[in-house]
């Protein structure tokens, strides 16, 4: 039956028990987890974990909470999936107006108004957060965009010195080159005629 059971019964199962001051304040014992919510985790190696939730598995009925990863064969890390049953609620996300309404439904009208504050400090917080998420993706847009022109130059101080070497290595004749470096004069090497001729000479010279 849970498992074969339609979407909107299984989101309702998906609930986690209230901290003792949010049971006092609320006046109920437990509430549907929903994303933006800060949750306790009470059992399991992560036990004594508390950060928000960032996403609600509706069919797989877990939840996968911040900082709370496992590494893979490959090395990279992956959310864990949570049961709901193991978190404890310690701070609500009231941002949502229906949520809002169930909450203060039987409730006095200072608590109501209470709520109604925390709701809208939450907002304010929210939108901050937005603000500065967009920021910080232009400010890695334009990141981006500079290092995709660094590599043109790059490419281009590279042609033009391919294309300026040869260029330079024609420009230069070879007398140039030649002027520059001053090979020393070469020694005759002694020729065997010069040799047989003195020999014929010291003959002749003995026989007269």
């Amino acid at each position: 039956m849970l498992y074969n059971a339609p979407l909107h019964k299984k989101r309702k199962w998906i609930s986690s028990h209230l901290a003792e001051n949010l049971l006092l304040k609320y006046d109920r014992r437990s509430l549907p987890v929903v994303k933006g919510d800060t949750v306790k985790v009470m059992r399991g190696n992560y036990r004594g974990h508390e950060d928000k939730i960032s996403k609600v598995n509706v069919r797989d009925q877990t939840v996968e909470i911040e900082g709370v990863t496992i590494t893979t064969a490959k090395g990279t890390k992956i959310a864990k999936p949570i049961h709901a049953s193991t978190l404890l609620i310690t701070k609500l996300n009231i941002t949502d107006k229906w949520r809002r309404r169930k909450l203060e439904s039987g409730l006095s009208e200072t608590t109501k108004k209470e709520i109604e504050k925390e709701a809208a400090e939450q907002l304010k917080a929210r939108e901050a957060e937005q603000k500065a998420e967009e920021e910080a993706a232009k400010s890695e847009e334009k990141l981006k965009e500079e290092t995709k022109e660094l590599p043109k130059e790059e490419e281009t101080t590279e042609l033009s010195k391919k294309t300026v070497e040869p260029a330079l290595k024609e420009e230069i004749p070879e007398e140039k080159v030649e002027e520059n470096i001053t090979e020393p004069p070469k020694k005759k090497p002694a020729t065997k005629k010069s040799t047989t001729k003195t020999k014929k000479k010291k003959k002749e010279e003995g026989e007269t």
